[in-house]
């Protein structure tokens, strides 16, 4: 009989907590809607604060980690494949166009051996020397995130965020973003790129006229292979180079350039230069890799959002677009 009874009371619980975290995905569908939908700034930072304050009150629940969010496209909710690290985001769209980004992120502290989770603050703005920071929750380069890439390499996990903002009327960003958790520390920008001693993070700013891929997929690498080989009836030798192709595993992204002569670091000016850059996992670092071709379409990141209505400012997620 303890038995049964003790079996009946978890099943109430569960079924308590089931309802209570529908209740709390159902609302913030709802403010996220009105995040991107509503028409005046006031009403969109509104939301975003109750929303963030709903989503605080959320990951607040026991067992909130386990539930699976299902959340308009306006917002991103990217989980780890072990599971100990999820992070949500949105952005707020202002009448003039620029972007602010919202959110929170939830991960398990070791240290605590609980989950814990923190309010993310969009300081993009205010930050110095933006590839070389390491930085916190509290003070974040905001990005509304596409894409989580897990590896690990001498005993540690890394977390690594392919994001975008669409900054204002001039310029979009795109992001890749480090993220490591140390004795119960999250730390956004990382030293996780092999011969680049001073970069924690990559960031492409450039025109928002201009369409800039980034994306993690299985490409193609080309390398040259040297080798000396006798010159039939001598006794030379000379060098002979083979190109061999492979696929690989990868972060593929434009590299992009100012367009006009003389306009470096006015981003407005910039757009693809033609040149493909590519980074794969090696040995606990991500490396640049030469030779690196994106030609497969199996897989593409640029995930729209919904159409906005005429009424708000209109973007998609990773573009912007005209409203509709």
């Amino acid at each position: 009989m303890l038995i049964i009874f003790l079996l009946f009371v978890g099943i109430m619980a569960n079924g308590q907590n089931k309802l209570r975290m529908q209740d709390f995905e159902s609302r913030l569908t709802d403010l996220i809607v009105k995040v991107a939908e509503a028409p005046t700034d006031n009403e969109r930072y509104l939301a975003s604060e109750q929303a963030v304050q709903l989503l605080s009150s959320a990951l607040d629940e026991e067992e909130s980690e386990k539930w699976r969010w299902k959340l308009p496209d306006y917002a991103s909710v990217l989980t780890s494949p072990d599971g100990l690290f999820r992070i949500f985001t949105w952005a707020v769209v202002r009448d003039n166009g620029e972007f602010e980004c919202f959110g929170a992120v939830q991960f398990y502290d070791e240290k605590e051996e609980e989950f814990i989770h923190l309010v993310l603050n969009d300081k993009s703005e205010d930050i110095m020397n933006r590839e070389e920071s390491v930085l916190s929750a509290d003070k974040w380069m905001g990005a509304v995130y596409q894409e989580l890439i897990q590896t690990s390499a001498g005993g540690h996990t890394y977390y690594t965020l392919l994001g975008w903002n669409g900054v204002d009327n001039i310029t979009d960003r795109k992001i890749i973003e480090p993220v490591t958790i140390r004795n119960g520390r999250l730390q956004f920008g990382a030293p996780l790129f092999r011969r680049e001693r001073n970069l924690r993070r990559i960031i492409l700013e450039y025109s928002n006229a201009a369409a800039v891929n980034l994306s993690f997929e299985t490409q193609y690498v080309q390398e040259v292979e040297r080798k000396r080989e006798k010159v039939k009836g001598t006794n030379r030798y000379h060098t002979v180079e083979k190109t061999k192709e492979h696929q690989e595993k990868m972060i593929i992204f434009d590299e992009v350039e100012p367009q006009v002569p003389g306009m470096e670091g006015l981003f407005q000016y910039y757009s693809p230069s033609g040149v493909e850059v590519a980074y794969s996992f090696v040995d606990g670092k991500w490396e640049r890799r030469k030779g690196a071709q994106g030609r497969l379409t199996d897989k593409k990141l640029n995930k729209n959002f919904e159409p906005l209505p005429k009424s708000a400012p209109s973007y998609q997620f990773g573009t912007k677009n005209e409203s509709k």
